[in-house]
């Protein structure tokens, strides 16, 4: 009994030193994958800084142009007004559902809905019937189907979808 308890502390001693060794690992590539992120982000956040002044000095640029031939204060007004323009149609580029819902966009939505409906995402409640079956007592009546629904034909194997939940009550 004497070897195996010694065979247990050397098991817990070997667990334990890869568990260490797994941990630095991961630590070390969580290290370098952060500092390759955090350099793309601050070159993104540069060049987004310099196309923003290049963007300021287009705007001058076109600015001085027109004062060329009317005076200042029309020349930044029509400036203001272009830019507006860019800005407004490069917002409606970027969300084009959201400003103008088209026939494309409703057939995308009804599509989902029944996706959604046939996978189990919406779950499909039979309708309720105003009246319980059989009456106030409760009792089933001939000629009703095993869905509780007068008038609704009984499932049959194929109607049944083999992804669906079933219910045995």
């Amino acid at each position: 009994m004497e070897g195996l308890d010694h065979l247990e502390h050397l098991d817990k001693h070997l667990v334990d030193e890869l568990a260490q060794v797994a941990r630095e690992t991961v630590r070390d590539e969580l290290r370098e994958q952060t500092r390759k992120q955090r350099r793309r982000a601050v070159l993104y956040g540069a060049s987004g800084a310099v196309a923003l002044y290049a963007g300021a000095a287009l705007a001058l640029a076109v600015g001085l142009a027109l004062a060329i031939a009317l005076p200042g204060w029309a020349a930044a007004l029509i400036t203001a007004v272009i830019l507006g323009v860019v800005a407004y149609a490069l917002r409606s580029a970027a969300r084009p559902s959201a400003s103008r819902p088209g026939p494309e966009h409703a057939a995308q939505m009804a599509a989902a809905t029944d996706r959604d409906r046939t996978h189990g995402a919406i779950p499909p409640y039979p309708p309720v019937p105003p009246v319980a079956p059989g009456g106030a007592s409760g009792a089933p009546v001939a000629g009703t189907p095993a869905t509780g629904v007068p008038g609704a034909p009984a499932p049959t194997q194929e109607h049944m979808d083999p992804e669906q939940p079933h219910h045995r009550g």
